[in-house]
């Protein structure tokens, strides 16, 4: 009698790009978690770009095109290949569902798995106001269908799910699921030091929106003479960044270190961390900080600060595009140390209320509602 091999369940996990970012984190630690249950995790990145984060052996990458910026008929010819390179994949792997982060790779998920009958959730990183709400017209209403068809709509910031129901087009959305980002596995914190001076920490993408422009002005505000501001990331904004910092004479005090794989150190050794951003979906670099007690002071932006800082409590919020207040809010926690180490403290019971196997049991539960029912429990263990 000839054994019949049960074949692992394919779970894909669809995102623009993989470079840096935190959508980018989230969706390389899901995966990584899925590959460790009894199924095979396969990352889609629409766009050709090296990952940050560490992706496991065995999760399965596949990269679709290498992009060139050009004429009207060279972005109709990428959008083409983009949808029969996808429904390609979706046909060879045969996933028992697929997930997708932020909205461009929602869209394009969306209309793929509607056409093979895959069930689908989409992922909302960040603001509606930087992403749906800037579609025109019939984009948008193909979203909303593409959305109300999904499995689950899930969003980190109950902030996130209100905005979107702002729009008509959204606002009787059913299937809205709250997830928030958990705290990330980090390395062991090295014993030597990431700088020679005390240092204030911002991290994250170099983009007008992430605010570091704010961040660097409320710190020459500040005049702190024996401190100095280290920001870790990269994108765009460097050399604007950077003219900013020299022009205010802060040449030697902000330093820009790049992208960094040991943030657990630079967490662990900063004075405070700030996070200075225009608009969010759910900050992890936020959460990231708090996990290692580090005092945090966050401007109370769209959307996610509100919901994991509580003022005075365990961090500090100021109000959004307000450099003073940054400053004031920097200057306060510099000079008052019981302050700071109190708001530190009560900051790393975000590794109780973030904690990562509860998020992921989160994802494990609503993506098992859409497993066939022959896999379970004896092929898919979650």
């Amino acid at each position: 009698m000839k054994t019949v091999i049960q074949q692992k369940p394919h779970v894909l996990f669809v995102i623009p790009s993989l470079k840096g970012g935190g959508a980018e984190r989230v969706l390389i630690a899901l995966a990584n978690h899925f590959n460790q249950l009894n199924c095979t995790a396969v990352i889609i990145a629409l766009n050709h770009g090296e990952p940050v984060y560490t992706i496991d052996e065995g999760v399965k990458v596949i990269y679709m095109l290498e992009r060139r910026h050009g004429m009207l008929w060279l972005r109709i010819y990428y959008m083409l290949l983009t949808f029969f390179k996808l429904l390609k994949l979706l046909l060879k792997e045969k996933p028992v569902c697929a997930l997708s982060f932020i909205t461009s790779a929602n869209i394009w998920t969306g209309i793929v798995c509607s056409i093979t009958q895959t069930p689908y959730i989409v992922s909302e990183r960040t603001s509606p106001k930087r992403s749906v709400n800037q579609l025109g017209y019939v984009l948008k209403h193909l979203t909303a269908l593409l959305y109300k068809r999904s499995a689950a709509v899930v969003v980190g910031a109950k902030g996130v799910e209100d905005c979107l129901r702002e729009n008509k087009e959204f606002k009787n959305l059913n299937n809205i699921y709250k997830i928030t980002n958990s705290v990330p596995s980090f390395n062991p914190i090295a014993p030597g030091r990431v700088h020679h001076r005390k240092f204030i920490l911002g991290v994250g993408r170099l983009e007008y929106v992430k605010g570091f422009d704010l961040l660097i002005a409320a710190f020459n505000n500040a005049k702190l003479h024996d401190v100095d501001l280290l920001i870790v990331g990269d994108g765009q904004e460097r050399t604007s960044l950077l003219w900013q910092s020299y022009n205010g004479g802060l040449k030697d005090r902000v330093i820009f270190t790049g992208a960094q794989t040991n943030l657990q150190d630079y967490y662990s050794q900063a004075e405070l961390f700030v996070l200075p951003s225009r608009n969010e979906g759910y900050p992890n670099a936020l959460v990231e900080a708090m996990s290692f007690g580090c005092p945090s002071i966050a401007v109370d932006c769209e959307f996610g600060p509100s919901e994991i800082i509580i003022n005075e409590q365990n961090g500090l919020l100021v109000e959004t595009e307000n450099i003073y207040a940054i400053s004031d809010a920097i200057t306060r926690l510099i000079n008052n140390p019981l302050l700071k180490n109190s708001l530190g403290k009560r900051a790393m019971h975000i590794n109780d209320t973030n904690n990562a196997q509860q998020i992921f049991k989160q994802w494990e539960n609503l993506i098992l509602k859409h497993v066939p029912q022959h896999y379970q429990p004896a092929a898919l263990i979650l």
